[in-house]
C-alpha cells in the first residue's frame, strides 16, 4: 500500500508536516512518501497567467503524485482560520487541471497548531470543501497545542490519549 502525505505549508519546520508523517508511520506495511509543498512552488495563481502558460507542469506533477497513492495523509496548516497561501495555490493551480484533485483516494485528514483548537477551523473548512474535489475522508483528528503534545525528538505525539485517538480512527477507518 502506498501513502503519500503531506502538510499543507512551506514551512521548513512544519508541524503539520511532522504530523502528516507520525500518522503514515502508523499504518501498517505502508510505503511511505511525504511530499514538501516547496516542491511544488509556483506563481500566485490567477486566470490571465493562465491563459499566459497555460496549465503548469508542477501541478501535474503534484496530481501525478497524489495518482501514485492507495491512501492519502493531509494535515492541513492554518493561517488566520484558513488554508495557507502554499497550499491554496497548489490546490488551485491542480484543479484547474483535474477537478478532482484529489482522486478519489481514502484520505485521513488532520491538523494541528500552536494552539489549543488545533487548526479546527482550517480542518473544518477543508471537510466540507475536499470532498467536492474528489477526497474520500475516511478519518479526520485534530491535535491541539502542538508544543505541549508532540515529541519532536521522538517524532510522535506524547500524550497518550491523543496518540490512542488517532490510531483508533486509523484502525477503525482505514
Amino acid at each position: 500500500m502506498k501513502i503519500i502525505a503531506f502538510g499543507g505549508s512551506n514551512s521548513t519546520q512544519s508541524i503539520n508536516k511532522r504530523l502528516a508523517a507520525y500518522a503514515s508511520s502508523l499504518f501498517e506495511n505502508a510505503d511511505v512518501e511525504v511530499l514538501d509543498l516547496n516542491d511544488f512552488a509556483m506563481p500566485v495563481f490567477s486566470v490571465d497567467l493562465e491563459k499566459e502558460v497555460g496549465q503548469h507542469e508542477v501541478a501535474q506533477a503534484f496530481l501525478n503524485k497524489l495518482k501514485e497513492a492507495d491512501i492519502l495523509v493531509v494535515s492541513m496548516a492554518e493561517n488566520n482560520g484558513n488554508y495557507s497561501v502554499a497550499f491554496k495555490n497548489v490546490f488551485d493551480w491542480s484543479s484547474r487541471i483535474e477537478k478532482d484533485v484529489f482522486q478519489h483516494k481514502p484520505m485521513l485528514l488532520l491538523a494541528t497548531s500552536p494552539g489549543g483548537r488545533g487548526g479546527s477551523s482550517v480542518l473544518g473548512i477543508a471537510q466540507n470543501l475536499f470532498p467536492r474535489y474528489g477526497a474520500d475522508i475516511k478519518g479526520s483528528f485534530s491535535l491541539p497545542a502542538f508544543g505541549s503534545n508532540f515529541d519532536l525528538q521522538q517524532n510522535k505525539i506524547s500524550n497518550d490519549e491523543l496518540d490512542n485517538e488517532l490510531k483508533n480512527i486509523i484502525k477503525s477507518n482505514f
